[in-house]
């Protein structure tokens, strides 16, 4: 068997074509509302937190699935401008995820998407040594068979999980038994343990599946973290927002990258939260990602926005 180099990060879920609509406000019912400009973009949670974390000078692997239409003749290439190294299995016809995201003149979004059930990635479909040659694995959980498959592999390496989880997805408790760092969209601790207020979620998650670090991303108010002992919070970083399209995916980007720099826990909040707010500042999930430096910039200069308690 071929031995696959090792990588950084491995990259194991979701990408998209996205299609930005700008806006200058969200159409009423019934309304008519002239936009400004459509664009066409690759994204996709875990693409594009791959696609960052490569662009910031880690090595990189993406594993996911794509149809055999265009859209994934443009992902291929986007992957291998980046020097992203790319496992994407076909789904004979059928299309390509994809995404239509309306931002208005504030910069939020929202999003309707598709996604056919052929693009589900299984987990015969991925390679062992794609996993365990890795330092870090990184999950959405959305094809929820193959990213267990993936924790199983890189728990049993040592190898930490990182996951972004935006639903509950049916069986979903199963992998999150094999997560250390599990950083979800704000409402999902609640779902997960019936408690609504993230004080109690947070310990109650940790505790219920035994991650290292439960965390909850607040969007404009920033993050809040429970590392069992002691939450973490970090404030959002104030930025003239053009489009809030991947926000998430760079911080949980951001995340990996402190973590394998060996990182304490609030430098990595803050750098995390840094750049998915300069991510904010362009157009599409990848528009803005900054270099480190100009990253690092920004936090020295919110320095204050962490805190323990």
């Amino acid at each position: 068997m071929t031995t696959s180099p090792q990588v950084d990060v491995v990259g194991v879920g979701l990408n998209a074509t996205d299609m930005l609509i700008l806006l200058p406000h969200h159409p009423a019912l019934g309304s008519k509302v002239e936009f400004r400009s459509a664009d066409i973009l690759p994204g996709g949670q875990v693409a594009t937190a791959i696609a960052a974390c490569q662009q910031w000078g880690l090595r990189t692997r993406y594993v996911g699935k794509v149809g055999d239409d265009s859209a994934a003749v443009t992902h291929r290439a986007e992957f291998e401008r980046l020097g992203v190294e790319a496992h994407l299995a076909t789904a004979a016809g059928c299309a390509s995820q994809q995404a239509v995201i309306l931002v208005d003149d504030t910069g939020e979004r929202t999003v309707l998407w598709k996604r056919d059930n052929r693009l589900t990635l299984q987990p015969e479909e991925l390679r062992r040594e794609w996993i365990t040659s890795a330092r870090a694995l990184h999950v959405d959980g959305h094809d929820t068979d193959a990213a267990i498959a993936a924790a199983s592999w890189a728990r049993d390496a040592g190898i930490p999980v990182i996951a972004d989880l935006d639903d509950v997805y049916p069986g979903v408790e199963a992998l999150l038994k094999k997560v250390d760092y599990l950083i979800a969209s704000r409402d999902i601790p609640g779902r997960l343990v019936g408690e609504s207020d993230l004080r109690r979620s947070l310990p109650a998650v940790r505790s219920k599946f035994d991650c290292r670090l439960a965390a909850a991303t607040l969007g404009h108010e920033g993050v809040l973290a429970c590392d069992g002992s002691r939450f973490h919070y970090a404030a959002a970083f104030q930025v003239n927002p053009v489009d809030t399209t991947g926000a998430g995916d760079i911080f949980h980007a951001g995340f990996i990258y402190g973590l394998l720099q060996g990182w304490g826990l609030n430098r990595q909040l803050a750098f995390a939260c840094a750049a998915a707010a300069l991510n904010c500042t362009a157009l599409g999930a990848r528009g803005g990602i900054q270099p480190v430096e100009n990253i690092e910039r920004l936090v020295t200069i919110g320095a204050r926005h962490v805190s323990v308690f």
